[in-house]
């Protein structure tokens, strides 16, 4: 019983942003992105619109669950959505974009995917996104906002599920484990082998001569 109440209570704290405007009758949108620093791989981005009730147990920062527990989430905020969307901006636009504006690619095409009209966006620290809707930057906001924790599980597991996929097309580099970060077995990899296509040109020229 005191585990159910200190999980109500932590999730009264986690909605304290959220709340405000559902009592007024609106539904934000909250939105995170997941692999803008790794070596290889898209950037993905999350949109996602919950009820105020009931709130999913368990959601909270992407980075504070385990891969078994945003696996097991992923599923339950996809059931409650009332709407939701992923977008990616890929390794090549990565680099002719640059990370950010990649990333502000990702988050809008996410967004677009939405069925329902949104008005507002909670937004993990982005600003200046082009989406018609009243964009609410929230620096950590994964930490502090039940809709972008939310979107930071869908925007993981989705990127991380692409790594795998990548792994499997090109197992020399250990993608599956490092998800495409730049760990000491990644770069050794990188070294022997040679940058294979989903390897971010511009990230890598520290590690890899003649691949810019």
């Amino acid at each position: 019983m005191m585990a159910k109440r200190n999980e109500g209570e932590r999730l009264y704290v986690l909605t304290q942003i959220e709340r405000p405007y559902w009592e007024k009758g609106i539904f934000p949108a909250g939105m995170d992105e997941a692999g803008r620093g790794p070596l290889a791989g898209p950037v993905y981005a999350a949109c996602v619109i919950l009820p105020p009730q009931p709130l999913i147990e368990g959601v909270n920062d992407s980075k504070k669950l385990s891969e078994p527990r945003r696996e097991a989430l992923y599923p339950q905020v996809l059931q409650h959505a009332l709407a939701f969307g992923v977008g990616t901006a890929s390794e090549a636009e990565i680099d002719e974009l640059n990370i950010l504006n990649a990333t502000k690619l990702a988050f809008q095409r996410a967004f677009q995917k939405l069925e329902i009209p949104c008005s507002v966006a909670l937004v993990d620290a982005v600003k200046g996104l082009s989406i018609e809707a009243e964009q609410v930057p929230l620096i950590h906001g994964d930490a502090i906002s039940y809709l972008i924790a939310a979107a930071s599980i869908l925007a993981k597991v989705e990127r991380d599920r692409s790594m795998k996929e990548l792994d499997r097309l090109y197992p020399q580099y250990g993608f599956a484990a490092h998800k495409g970060y730049g760990t000491k077995a990644h770069i050794e990899a990188l070294k022997k082998y040679g940058p294979c296509p989903a390897h971010r040109k511009s990230f890598i020229g520290h590690f890899v001569e003649g691949s810019l």
